[in-house]
């Protein structure tokens, strides 16, 4: 068995404009964005290996013209690379966040009844105190409300799992957004490894790489 080789991003590029680079690798690029934006808040997945399908969205218009759903199929599992509706400054959108997170959870879940499922993308929560650098001052903050972090446990509560947490259950400082204001950036068997990648640069999010050994992967 050897680890799967996957990359996921948040992206503002579009499949085509993927650089050729990447192609000659042996790449397959596919991309995702909320469909009142085209090209905004989107999704791309980059594999070496061909998927069996790809689909796109939730099946929700309303809910998919906001938040993005990519999953690609692998033979040993589901990649799920997804961009979550952000509650917004002064939580003017909590209400369809918490919308959006009801009908996510029963997706994944039904996904997961036939094949395994990885996670991958910007889920827009903090769900711990651990999570937050300034606890006091984000308590009613997007991302890190009643709501929005009761919604994350009940994922967990489903069975899947905050894969970094799982390898470092107390790390501290291992964070994986920083606001631009400020500068303030100056379980399953098969679950190998996680990891942040904060020193990539280039947006106001960084990496979270799983490693999955999987019969069949790629």
């Amino acid at each position: 068995m050897a680890p799967a080789k996957r990359l996921n991003m948040e992206t503002k590029c579009g499949a085509e404009s993927v650089p050729e680079e990447l192609r000659s690798l042996g790449a397959f690029p596919h991309q995702h964005s909320p469909s009142d934006r085209p090209g905004y808040s989107g999704v791309g997945l980059l594999s070496r290996t061909k998927l069996l399908a790809v689909t796109y969205g939730m099946g929700d218009p309303e809910l998919d013209a906001k938040g993005c759903v990519l999953t690609a199929e692998f033979p040993a599992l589901r990649v799920v690379c997804v961009y979550v509706s952000n509650s917004r400054r002064g939580l003017g959108r909590l209400s369809f966040r918490q919308a959006w997170d009801e009908r996510f959870h029963s997706f994944v879940s039904q996904l997961d009844r036939s094949k395994p499922v990885a996670i991958c993308g910007d889920l827009n929560v903090a769900h711990q105190p651990l999570d937050l650098r300034n606890l006091s001052g984000n308590k009613r903050s997007p991302g890190f409300t009643r709501e929005e972090r009761e919604a994350f446990g009940e994922l967990l509560g489903a069975g899947f799992l905050d894969s970094f947490w799982v390898f470092n259950p107390s790390l501290p400082n291992a964070f994986t957004f920083w606001t631009y204001l400020s500068g303030a950036r100056r379980g399953r068997k098969d679950l190998c490894d996680s990891r942040i990648e904060q020193r990539a640069k280039g947006s106001d999010h960084c990496p979270v790489g799983i490693y999955l050994a999987l019969e069949g992967a790629g």
